[in-house]
C-alpha cells in the first residue's frame, strides 16, 4: 500500500537527519536561545530580504496558528477564513478554544477575496457581535490553489482600509513558491502581511514551522505567548538545526519542486484520461474526480483521502506528493489507472 495521503508520511530529508546526528552530543542553551537557532533565523531573514522582522521557531502548524492568532486578537475579536480553511476544518476548534470565533465564508477555490472580507466587515457592525480583526489565508490553500501577487496586494489594501490584520498560513508555502504559476516571493509576502509562517513539517523537516512577525505592534512579549501555549521547546536547537539545513542553500525549494513535479505527473496523466478536477492546482495537492468504482479499485493498492462526494456515482479524492515521493510509485499509479 503506497500512500498519497499527505506530505509528512516520511521522516525527514537525509541532510537533516545527518545534521541532527552530528550535533547530537553538543551542549547548547535551551528554549531556542542556542547558536543553531540564531543562525537559522539569520538565514531566514536573508531569504526574505528583511531584517526588521521577528522570527520564532515552533513545532507544528496548529500550534503556530493558535498561538499567533490568540496573541494578536483581543478577547472580543474574531478571525475571517474560507470555509475550507485549516483553522475551520482541521484544528479541532483550536482557535475557538482560545476564545476567538472563526467567521467563515464559502469559496469555490479556497481563496478569500476582497468582496468576501468586506461582506463580513459590513455585516458585523456593533458590539453585539464579535469584531472581525484578522484575515486568515493559506498559500497554497487547503485545495491546492495559489494567491497571486495582485490578489495579495488587494487583500492587503482591504485590510489596511478596515483596520484588519492579514495572516498567512504557510504550511505548504514551499510548494506554493516554486509552482510554475506563482508570482510571489518571500520578500513580497513579508511586505504584504502582518505575519506568516514558513512550513517545514510538510517540506522535509521532522517537524517545525518558522513564524515571521512583520508588524511591529505584534512583536512585544511574543515568547510569553509561546511558553503559555506550551510551544517553547526546551531542546529548541532541534528546530534551529533543521531550518539551517533547509535554508543554508536552496534545499527547501529544491525538494518542494520535486513534490510539485510528482503531482503534475499525476495531473497530466489524469487529464490525458479525460478526468476532471475539483480545483485547478499547480502544487503538490491534486483533486481528481473519479467514479466510485475506480476509487474503490485504486484504494486496494494506494492510500489517499476522500475530499468530497460529488454525486452518487463520483467522488473527488486528494492525492498529495512530497519531497520524498518516488517517481516509480507515481508512474505505477498512472499505469494502474490506465489498466482499470
Amino acid at each position: 500500500m503506497y500512500s498519497f495521503r499527505n506530505d509528512y508520511s516520511e521522516g525527514a530529508h537525509s541532510r537533516i537527519l545527518n545534521a541532527l546526528v552530528e550535533t547530537n552530543l553538543e551542549q547548547t542553551e535551551g528554549y531556542s536561545t542556542d547558536f543553531y537557532t540564531e543562525k537559522a533565523i539569520d538565514l531566514l531573514k536573508k531569504k526574505i530580504d528583511c531584517e526588521d522582522v521577528d522570527i520564532h521557531l515552533l513545532v507544528g502548524g496548529t500550534q503556530v496558528n493558535l498561538t499567533a492568532i490568540s496573541a494578536f486578537l483581543r478577547p472580543h475579536q474574531a478571525a475571517i477564513g474560507a470555509d475550507t480553511s485549516h483553522i475551520n476544518c482541521h484544528e479541532t476548534g483550536a482557535i475557538e478554544a482560545t476564545g476567538h470565533k472563526v467567521i467563515t465564508m464559502k469559496t469555490d477555490d479556497g481563496k478569500l477575496t476582497v468582496d468576501l472580507v468586506q461582506k463580513v466587515v459590513d455585516t458585523h457592525t456593533d458590539e453585539h457581535m464579535v469584531q472581525p480583526k484578522l484575515v486568515y489565508i493559506s498559500d497554497s490553500t487547503e485545495v491546492g490553489t495559489l494567491y497571486t501577487k495582485s490578489e495579495l496586494e488587494q487583500l492587503h489594501k482591504c485590510c489596511r482600509k478596515n483596520n484588519l490584520l492579514l495572516y498567512l498560513d504557510g504550511a505548504r508555502l514551499g510548494s506554493a513558491l516554486v509552482s510554475e504559476e506563482n508570482d510571489l516571493t518571500l520578500a513580497d509576502i513579508t511586505k504584504l502581511v502582518d505575519a506568516f509562517y514558513i512550513g517545514g513539517t510538510k517540506n522535509g523537516a521532522l517537524f517545525g514551522e518558522a513564524l515571521v512577525i512583520c508588524n511591529n505592534a505584534l512583536k512585544e512579549n511574543f515568547r510569553y505567548f509561546i511558553k503559555q501555549k506550551g510551544g517553547l521547546l526546551a531542546k529548541g536547537r532541534l528546530l534551529g538545526i533543521q531550518f539551517e539545513e533547509l535554508f543554508k542553500d536552496d534545499l527547501y525549494f529544491d525538494i518542494a519542486r520535486h513534490a510539485n513535479k510528482m503531482a503534475i505527473l499525476l495531473k497530466d496523466a489524469l487529464r490525458e484520461k479525460g478526468y476532471k478536477f475539483l480545483t485547478d492546482s499547480s502544487t503538490n495537492q491534486q483533486f481528481p474526480i473519479l467514479s466510485n468504482d475506480i476509487v474503490e479499485k485504486l484504494s486496494e493498492k494506494y492510500s489517499f483521502n476522500i475530499e468530497r462526494v460529488i454525486d452518487k456515482e463520483n467522488t473527488a479524492i486528494r492525492l498529495v506528493t512530497s519531497w520524498a515521493t518516488n517517481e516509480a510509485n507515481v508512474l505505477e499509479f498512472i499505469e494502474d489507472l490506465k489498466n482499470i
